[in-house]
């Protein structure tokens, strides 16, 4: 079920996947929406009911004037209290996985567990991949030829507009937030204070297997790492197998 909330005079767009299991705010990455979690919640129901918000810029929700930390953290504030289910564990890919461990950071009494996908806390984001996009192509099959071999993760945000086909964020923004993306977040991730997971794809550009094992070396005890054989967005390359780490996790295995 879509649903709509107003924050800061802007609104926002949120997929709930329903059922009566336990509540999982879910934040996808840059070029993808809330949809991207589709086949997880089905994986996970009914243990667990996933709650995926279309982040600022992304999907169905509005453009905002800036794509800063705080910003983005206050928009999952905003989410978590509309939706009104109380503490919840939180997932975030990348993009989604910087902002799910700042909320935790900064809203420590509202995260029950994490789960962080392949990104760290230093973040040297390359936007121009972003820059060589297609602005528009005439057919969907054209926009997917345009962009190569990565069409596959950025199909859920194809968009049929009046002048083509394009995508459901817009490129200029995408830059913009990937440039506030980047820096030192390592004060947010030392200050996580519940269970942590975090999931790095082994093959990934991403996040190195130094850095993540930096990570979980500044939260010994209370992060692990798990490691797939994949690239960097592992939910697509292996939906099952980190569909079992997350489950797994929440469950406390």
């Amino acid at each position: 079920m879509r649903g709509f909330f107003t924050a800061d005079g802007r609104r926002l767009s949120f997929l709930d996947y329903g059922g009566r299991g336990a509540p999982l705010l879910a934040l996808h990455g840059h070029y993808n929406e809330a949809s991207v979690f589709a086949p997880l919640a089905e994986a996970l129901g009914p243990r667990w009911r996933v709650l995926a918000l279309d982040q600022r810029g992304h999907g169905e929700s509005d453009r905002a004037p800036a794509y800063g930390r705080d910003g983005y953290v206050a928009d999952v504030a905003a989410f978590h209290r509309h939706v009104g289910v109380g503490p919840a564990a939180v997932l975030g890919h990348s993009l989604g996985g910087v902002n799910a461990y700042q909320y935790a950071a900064r809203h420590p009494g509202q995260v029950t567990a994490l789960i962080v996908e392949d990104i760290g806390a230093l973040v040297d984001c390359d936007w121009g991949f972003t820059l060589r996009l297609p602005r528009r192509a005439p057919t969907r099959e054209a926009l997917a030829a345009a962009i190569g071999p990565a069409a596959p993760y950025l199909a859920g945000s194809f968009r049929h507009r009046r002048d083509g086909w394009g995508f459901s964020f817009d490129i200029d923004h995408t830059v913009r937030s990937q440039k506030a993306l980047n820096g030192d977040h390592w004060d947010d991730w030392a200050a996580v204070a519940c269970p942590t997971l975090l999931v790095r794809g082994a093959r990934s550009d991403e996040l190195s297997a130094g850095h993540a094992q930096q990570m979980i070396a500044r939260r010994a005890g209370c992060a692990r790492l798990a490691e797939l054989p994949t690239g960097h967005v592992v939910h697509h390359d292996a939906p099952d197998q980190f569909a079992d780490l997350v489950r797994g996790f929440l469950a406390g295995g």
